[in-house]
C-alpha cells in the first residue's frame, strides 16, 4: 500500500536549520499535490507548506521567508527546508499526499526547537 516516510527531524536550538524529507512508495509524486503539515501539543494540525504537481507553492504566513518546500520527482521525494527555526515551530511534522482527493499521511517526524 501507499507509504510516506518522513525523516530529518530532531532537536535544534533557535536559529538553527533542518531539512525534512518525505519519500513515497507505491505512489508517484509527479502527478499529485504534496504538503507538509504540523501539529503541536494542544493545537490543531495546520498546513505549513504545499506544492502542486505544477510546482506552485504556498506557505503559512508565519514561515514565509524561512521555510522552503521543494520536490525531486526523480527521487520521489519532497523536502521542507527550515531555516531560522523558532520555539513556536516545535511540532510533529507530517507529509501529506493528495491523490484524486484521497489523502495519505506519513507517521510524522518530531521537530523540537529549544535552547
Amino acid at each position: 500500500q501507499v507509504q510516506l516516510v518522513e525523516s530529518g527531524g530532531g532537536l535544534v536550538q533557535p536559529g538553527g536549520s533542518l531539512r525534512l524529507s518525505c519519500v513515497g512508495s507505491r505512489i508517484i509524486f509527479r502527478f499529485i499535490d504534496m504538503g507538509w503539515y504540523r501539529q503541536a501539543p494542544g493545537k490543531q494540525r495546520e498546513l505549513v507548506a504545499a506544492i502542486t504537481r505544477g510546482g506552485s507553492t504556498n506557505y503559512l504566513d508565519s514561515v514565509k521567508g524561512r521555510f522552503t518546500i521543494s520536490r525531486d520527482n526523480a527521487k520521489n521525494t519532497v523536502y521542507l527546508q527550515m531555516n531560522n527555526l523558532k520555539p513556536e515551530d516545535t511540532a510533529v511534522y507530517y507529509c501529506h499526499a493528495d491523490r484524486q482527493q484521497v489523502g495519505y499521511w506519513g507517521q510524522g517526524t518530531q521537530v523540537t526547537v529549544s535552547s
